[in-house]
């Protein structure tokens, strides 16, 4: 059995399937793929996944693609292993509610901050000419639009609008976990790894004026005692090759 996965740095969405990974003990062989030199956007890695994002699963030839699907998948691939999916129907699909939360209502606001201030600062320090044709080797449509939008940047009515959605899903998952201890009852889930990855692990550091410590004090000690499980501790671990000066805006670039 091979079991690679194609995975950046250590947050968003490859966060999102390392730590399950390292969380149930799975073995896999682990292949960083440099976005800051646009490999992504190569023909090789095109050639694994067309659409030129990360993460990307290879179980044995089988090509496995997004973040939710790939961990879904390793639940029903790799039965033997301690799960991180309720057993339950009930406890199932309230697990996948707050994922669906986590990927519609919550993933892409917080990676609009991320891509105005991380990646706005990438694309602008590209020439214009250099520039075109990077645009030329990103296959979806809406990514070299985001990229586009990151160049010129965001705009306040944009912003100001993410930051309301973050807001409302910060003040919807205090109320939760003030009276859960983990996203599903009792039970360290996809969906807590879901959150944390996205939002969790940064958003005090992204949305200093939101004061999240005082705002949400029950997310806050949620969010550490995730940061202090074994698994975790080693998926964040991975490469990380962000400039410095840019990770506190770490972004969702795919």
């Amino acid at each position: 059995m091979t079991l690679k996965l194609y995975h950046a740095e250590p947050l968003a969405n490859s966060l999102k399937s390392l730590a399950p990974l390292h969380c149930r003990g799975i073995p896999f062989e682990g292949i960083y793929v440099d976005l800051h030199k646009f490999e992504q956007h190569q023909p090789w890695f095109v050639a694994i996944n067309p659409e030129g994002q990360v993460p990307v699963l290879d179980h044995d030839g089988v090509i496995i693609t997004h973040s939710t699907v790939i961990n879904e998948y390793l639940e029903d691939a790799f039965p033997d292993y301690p799960s991180l999916r309720p057993a339950d129907p009930e406890g199932k699909a309230r697990m996948r509610y707050w994922n669906k939360f986590v990927d519609e209502h919550v993933m892409n606001y917080v990676s609009m901050h991320g891509w105005h201030r991380m990646v706005g600062v990438i694309a602008r320090n590209i020439e214009s000419g250099d520039f075109e044709k990077l645009m030329e080797n990103i296959p979806l449509p809406d990514q070299r639009k985001k990229w586009m939008t990151a160049r010129s940047g965001f705009s306040e009515e944009q912003l100001a609008y993410a930051t309301e959605k973050i807001e409302y899903a910060v003040d919807k998952i205090e109320k939760h976990l003030s009276e859960n201890e983990w996203f599903v009852s009792d039970m360290f889930s996809l969906a807590d790894i879901n959150f944390y990855s996205h939002c969790g692990a940064m958003v005090e550091r992204m949305f200093p004026d939101m004061d999240v410590a005082n705002r949400a004090p029950h997310m806050i000690k949620w969010r550490d005692r995730v940061t202090e499980l074994p698994g975790m501790a080693k998926a964040l671990a991975g490469p990380d090759k962000t400039d410095p000066r840019l990770r506190t805006f770490s972004g969702h670039v795919r």
